[in-house]
């Protein structure tokens, strides 16, 4: 388990964690909306407040932020919990410095109280500030809303469905061979409004959802255990996505599921008992090179952390060091036109691919989503920047990749969804494998380490397949690649076709001091890496 779903999943107490000034409510208000009519008032009076107190810019976020958790463990439901967060959070530049306040006080006063308050904060902020705020231009675009494209809205699900889903998933996880397992529905709900003097007043309605399970299986004579993760990806859907319909399978060559746009959970947890158990017999690899297939369940978290945040530009930059520090990949790489890795190797940001995590129509600063290049043909060709930001790298626009967790918080650079791109020729995971000699093939996440500058770093999994002369022969444990980021990505020998193409990512990614969290995929194919170093994690030097 990683260090970012380490509080998800040990006891919940976490709703106080992620929803600043979040109050318990009942299920059935996770459904009721605030009017746009009043969101525009309220902003309205934000933005006229914050004009008469000097800012040359303002822009104003009006939230609800809803929440609900549903954790069970064995025949035992342990929590459900729905939150609610409402409030105003207002921005400014005055003096060219910024300056941010936010209220839950919804009345006209309380807001343009706020609005005043943080107009004071960035004229006190100017004393110190020698450069004044550069924005990058955003064109106004009006009155525009955006919704997550669902089938069923999640809230709206009687919580008894949703046990029932998961004590149904503990049960046939139990009956096919675990002994422990519990099981969790993360569903969130972002209703945001923003409107800035620029001209922009977007009412956007954002769902996403999560259904991790692990399951423990132990060796009563020895004690020995050995746990398996839900193969889930956390997802910018409704509740569509646990439909699991066959179509959105990925059966391995060995026969391991994985999925896609939706989610057989209670396939998965009865998979899952059957391979904890094998793990407990599975013999512990012997450490050394091996050429690695990588399932999309475990490249991801991959790219997340040596793609994705060394190529966050306040990390780049060093404004940024919180979360394992700031970045390799200084802007003087990107001037000398630096081999991030191998020819094939195409990786690139965006806020608009379907079913993701970081889908939304407008950033919280207005900007309109978009998808860029960052590596291309392998070369570092650019980073990922917002409007006080762009001018920095020679760019005349934001890409669209602001964020706020809370109308409490301010507003601040986040990643994209960072994917790499499938390969352009026609190739399968098994066709990928008959190329392969002496390798590993890895299926699932699990626990990592990374350095401060995002360039040392190991991964785990949850399964490990030896591969020899072109076929699977066994299942592995106690297996961990080392890695350093240029010289695993210039590893990168072969990428499956479009095909398999799918999603991972994290739900709880944390950033910034004090800490935000955002929700974020990451898309790949089956990857082909060699030579890769691979250590037993069993081993004992003691």
């Amino acid at each position: 388990m990683d260090r970012r779903n380490f509080l998800t999943m040990s006891g919940l107490g976490l709703a106080g964690l992620m929803v600043p000034f979040g109050r318990v409510i009942a299920a059935e208000q996770l459904v009721s909306t605030l009017d746009v009519a009043i969101k525009k008032a309220i902003a309205d009076t934000a933005l006229q407040a914050a004009r008469d107190a000097g800012a040359s810019y303002c822009d104003v976020r009006v939230g609800r932020y809803l929440q609900q958790f549903v954790v069970t463990r064995e025949d035992k439901v342990q929590n459900v919990v729905n939150t609610e967060s409402t409030g105003v959070g207002v921005r400014v530049i005055a003096n060219g410095a910024w300056g941010f306040a936010a209220t839950e006080d919804l009345s006209t006063e309380g807001v343009a109280k706020a609005a005043r308050q943080a107009a004071a904060i960035a004229k006190a902020n100017s004393r110190l500030q020698t450069t004044p705020v550069q924005l990058a231009p955003v064109k106004g675009v009006g009155e525009v809303s955006w919704r997550s494209p669902i089938a069923r809205n999640s809230m709206e699900v009687p919580i008894k469905d949703k046990v029932d889903l998961l004590l149904g998933v503990n049960a046939a996880a139990m009956k096919a061979g675990a002994d422990f397992v519990n099981s969790t529905l993360f569903l969130v709900n972002e209703q945001k409004y923003f409107a800035s003097t620029d001209g922009s007043y977007i009412d956007q309605d954002v769902h996403r959802i999560w259904a991790p399970f692990t399951v423990t299986a132990v060796d009563k004579a020895s004690g020995k255990f050995r746990t398996r993760d839900g193969l889930s990806a956390p997802m910018g859907m409704g509740y569509e996505y646990l439909d699991g319909k066959a179509e959105h399978k990925y059966v391995s060559p060995n026969g391991v599921v994985n999925y896609g746009k939706s989610y057989d959970m209670v396939e998965d947890a009865v998979a899952a008992a059957k391979q904890a158990r094998e793990k407990l017999t599975a013999p512990s690899v012997k450490p050394g090179k091996y050429d690695l297939v990588l399932d999309p369940t475990n490249l991801y978290l991959t790219i997340h952390e040596n793609v994705g945040h060394p190529l966050e530009l306040d990390r780049v930059l060093g404004y940024e060091a919180n979360y394992a520090g700031t970045s390799f990949a200084t802007l003087d790489k990107r001037e000398n036109k630096f081999q991030y890795g191998s020819g094939i190797v195409n990786l690139f940001a965006d806020k608009v691919q379907e079913g993701s995590l970081g889908a939304v129509g407008f950033d919280d600063e207005g900007v309109k989503t978009k998808r860029w290049d960052l590596v291309k043909d392998g070369v570092l060709v650019n980073y990922q920047a917002i409007r006080d930001q762009a001018h920095i790298i020679g760019e005349t626009e934001s890409h669209g990749c602001c964020y706020a967790d809370s109308w409490a918080s301010v507003q601040f650079q986040r990643m994209a969804n960072v994917s790499l791109a499938p390969g352009k020729a026609k190739l399968s995971v098994a066709d990928m494998i008959k190329d392969v000699e002496k390798g590993i093939y890895i299926i699932g996440d699990g626990s990592f380490s990374i350095d401060q500058q995002r360039y040392n770093a190991q991964f785990g999994g949850q399964l490990f397949y030896e591969i020899e002369n072109g076929k699977i022969t066994r299942m592995l444990e106690d297996v961990a690649y080392q890695i350093r980021t240029p010289e695993f990505w210039n590893a990168c020998s072969a990428i499956c076709d479009e095909s398999d193409y799918r999603l991972g990512g994290s739900f709880f990614d944390g950033k910034g001091q004090p800490g935000q969290i955002s929700a974020v995929s990451h898309g790949a194919a089956t990857t082909r890496f060699d030579g890769v170093n691979i250590i037993n994690t069993a081993r004992n030097l003691g």
